[in-house]
């Protein structure tokens, strides 16, 4: 047999070099060893192992394939002989795989009746024939070798290339499985990584795996000290370049961010990692712990000198100096981190509702119910309002219900009782409504209370501020103002005064944005449910203004709106109070949004509508576009001219003044029903509601009306049937006033200072006296 001094393929080495790797030289030597080219002597076959760098051929990671399989069972010293000779041993048709530990068959027999593990296998090596088509690959056991052939030199060499990693890496899975020094230790990571970047197999596991047992090493090793955790995280940086850290390594990530948020390594080696995660990432809901670094990444910036402005720089980065971001994912998934850490800051407050496991306690194992702490119970510090009586005066129907009055909740732990009782408050069973309950009974309901803890405060007020720089981007306005319609926070922290100031700041600017793309998304996703625009409106949870941006969001809508009418309908429908309340103080939005309403027919009660003109009226710039609207429309003047309403609410926060101001702008001999329940009126009203001779039913719930305006109303009212004091301060000094008013047939002095005495001497002296409320007084 003839052989010449050329490779066996056009994928041997480069060069027609050979190069030899002793497989004997420990771990930390293999990467560190320089290239050793030797020159085999003549003879019919020849040895040579690819080196394994980042240049040349690039293969695919084996994990199983068809092979034959020959093995040669001689002392070492006979090698050379047996594989110079003609005939070698038969060959056998298997279907490899090359698990964690070893190589196996799927038929069993034979040459591969039982599994070859990876520490058996003394050496690798790549064979091949000059003048035979036979491609192999050398592996040598004790006792003997075993041969693999493949079909061509490119599948051979994928085969080499694939058992040298799956035999490296299970000896990398050992040695660092039970560690002795920490500084060798660290010489066997630094070498594993440099294995993985210099290796010819392109595959997602050949950085991953390395990683993998690195996170396991630091998982089982949690008391290392801060230097070797910087150290082990800059060993491992270069892998991390072009890989997502796995949720372990995470894990660890976040202690260091927790713990040494000042420390070079957040900004060299975590920063371009979480700008990766950013710009890759398609779903936090796979990998929840990326999501949980890039926030504790987040923090630790703003824990650095510059606070805030690191923060800020980081965020700009992530845009790019270009108005156009040039990564799609980046700003969703920057929402997602944002939504994310404002709700860990009342994760705990929302799961004790209904004792179920945080994502914490998930974590650390904690998934039945007899596992958990007892709930948190919900002390109501000012009760919630009780229902009005049958006789009490209802709102109108086109008109929103009237809010609840405020309620401060504090949650407190309390290992002996699940249930607080209630202190006062309207009888609607032993149990303590839960928070959810309390946010939904109106969306006036803006004084709900938690006091956060310090750490979970500036998590909130972090998180919020981003939401406003990420509205400051005009590409990332429509998409961001998407994401946010749909009002995806939890309500304990629409009911926070900081985090609803800082989401006022991105509510003006979605309302600013000409484009009608990002306005319209204040409106609420369907109907029925709650958008920005109603939270924001006068009463909502989050209005604190007065509705001033409520009135700018209604000026924007109406100038971009296409069907004005259904706009117009609907804000008929849910807004028509704080529209009329805005336009009793001037505002000139408001003022023709009233006006549109009558030109258009919107309102079909007539005393709904002569409560409009009534407010119309109240204002110059009202009874101005007022009077050009009856030029128009002449029936309107006859409306006014029949006599003014019998029934009147007035909107939610409104005053004295705005009381004053309307009654004195129109005709309202025929008022019979008010309510000015769960207004800001105080007795100084009742100034103007003893000129309203034909008033029979007074509602005056929840208000601050007093004992002094109680005195007057009892000399002028003679007529009032009805009169709702319910959660008023009224005490027993205006109180006994009322004994003079002999129509009064309804009373409700729920939640008042009504002693027992006061409320026998009134039963006397009132005959008519059908229907009274004196729950949760002294009386009661």
């Amino acid at each position: 047999m003839d052989f010449n001094s050329s490779g066996g393929g056009p994928n041997e080495l480069h060069n027609n070099q050979f190069y030899q790797c002793e497989e004997s030289k420990p771990l930390l030597g293999e990467m560190s060893e320089g290239n050793n080219n030797t020159k085999l002597g003549a003879g019919p076959c020849r040895r040579s192992l690819h080196h394994c760098s980042s240049s040349g051929m690039r293969y695919k990671l084996l994990h199983e394939g068809d092979i034959q399989v020959c093995v040669v069972k001689h002392p070492r010293t006979f090698l050379s002989k047996l594989l110079t000779s003609k005939y070698l041993r038969r060959w056998e048709p298997h279907h490899l795989t090359l698990t964690d530990s070893g190589l196996s068959s799927a038929t069993p027999t034979g040459y591969m009746e039982n599994t070859l593990s990876y520490s058996s296998i003394e050496d690798l090596q790549l064979l091949s024939w000059d003048n035979a088509p036979k491609y192999c690959v050398q592996l040598s056991i004790p006792g003997g070798t075993i041969l693999l052939q493949a079909a061509n030199s490119y599948l051979r060499d994928q085969w080499f290339h694939s058992l040298q990693w799956k035999k490296k890496i299970y000896k990398y899975r050992k040695v660092l499985n039970n560690p002795s020094r920490w500084d060798v230790v660290l010489k066997e990571i630094r070498a594993l990584v440099d294995m993985a970047l210099t290796s010819p197999l392109q595959d997602e596991s050949i950085h991953q795996a390395p990683l993998h047992i690195i996170s396991t090493l630091l998982a089982e090793n949690s008391n290392l000290s801060a230097q070797d955790h910087e150290n082990i995280i800059v060993a491992i940086a270069p892998l991390l370049e072009n890989n997502h850290p796995p949720p372990d390594l995470c894990e660890f990530f976040c202690k260091h961010c927790r713990e040494r948020p000042r420390s070079m390594v957040v900004i060299e080696v975590f920063t371009p990692v979480v700008q990766r995660i950013l710009k890759h990432n398609m779903d936090f809901g796979k990998c929840p712990r990326l999501r949980l670094f890039t926030q504790e990444y987040i923090l630790a910036l703003n824990e650095l000198n510059g606070g805030m402005e690191v923060v800020k720089k980081f965020i700009h980065s992530m845009h790019g100096p270009t108005g156009q971001c040039p990564h799609p994912r980046v700003l969703p998934n920057l929402v997602a981190v944002c939504l994310a850490a404002i709700y860990s800051c009342y994760e705990e407050f929302i799961n004790s509702r209904d004792n179920s496991p945080s994502l914490k306690e998930i974590r650390n194992g904690c998934q039945q119910q007899n596992d958990r702490k007892p709930p948190m119970p919900l002390r109501l510090l000012r009760p919630e309002p009780p229902p009005p009586p049958p006789a009490t005066i209802l709102p109108l129907s086109n008109t929103p219900s009237p809010p609840q009055s405020e309620i401060l909740v504090e949650l407190e732990r309390n290992n002996n009782t699940a249930n607080a009782k209630r202190k006062g408050g309207p009888a609607r069973g032993d149990s303590e409504p839960n928070l959810i309950d309390c946010l939904l009974v109106s969306p006036a309901l803006n004084t709900l209370s938690i006091q956060l803890p310090a750490q979970a405060d500036r998590v909130l007020g972090c998180f919020a501020l981003i939401l406003k720089m990420l509205s400051d981007y005009d590409d990332w306005r429509p998409a961001l103002a998407s994401l946010l319609q749909p009002i995806p926070f939890p309500k304990e922290a629409l009911a926070h005064a900081k985090f609803t100031k800082e989401l006022k700041y991105v509510i003006q600017r979605f309302a600013e944005d000409p484009r009608q793309e990002v306005h319209s998304c204040l409106l609420s996703v369907r109907s029925g449910k709650d958008g920005w625009f109603q939270l924001y409106s006068p009463g909502g949870v989050a209005c604190d203004d007065d509705g001033e941006l409520f009135a700018s969001m209604v000026h924007i809508l109406m100038g971009s709106c296409y069907k004005t009418k259904k706009f117009l309908l609907s804000l008929a429908e849910n807004k028509l109070g704080p529209c009329m309340l805005l336009a009793l103080r001037g505002n000139q939005t408001m003022v023709e949004i009233l006006c549109l309403m009558l030109e258009y027919n919107i309102i079909e009660n007539k005393d709904t509508q002569l409560q409009i003109i009534s407010t119309l009226q109240s204002t110059q710039v009202g009874f101005r576009m007022y009077e050009q609207l009856c030029d128009r429309q002449r029936e309107l003047k006859e409306l006014q001219r029949k006599g003014g309403p019998t029934r009147l609410t007035l909107p939610s926060k409104s005053t004295d003044a705005d009381l004053a101001r309307l009654l004195s702008s129109g005709s309202f001999g025929n008022l019979e029903n008010l309510s000015l329940a769960f207004t800001n009126v105080t007795s100084a009203c009742a100034e103007q509601l003893i000129k309203l001779p034909s008033l029979k039913q007074l509602n005056l719930w929840s208000t601050q009306f007093g004992d002094a305006g109680l005195r007057l109303l009892s000399e002028h009212l003679a007529c009032l049937q009805v009169l709702n004091l319910c959660e008023t301060p009224v005490t027993d000094a205006g109180l006994l006033a009322l004994s003079s008013m002999k129509s009064l047939c309804s009373l409700n002095m729920n939640s008042t200072k009504l002693t027992a005495d006061t409320y026998e001497d009134l039963k006397a002296k009132l005959p008519n006296l059908k229907d009274v409320d004196v729950r949760y007084t002294e009386a009661w």
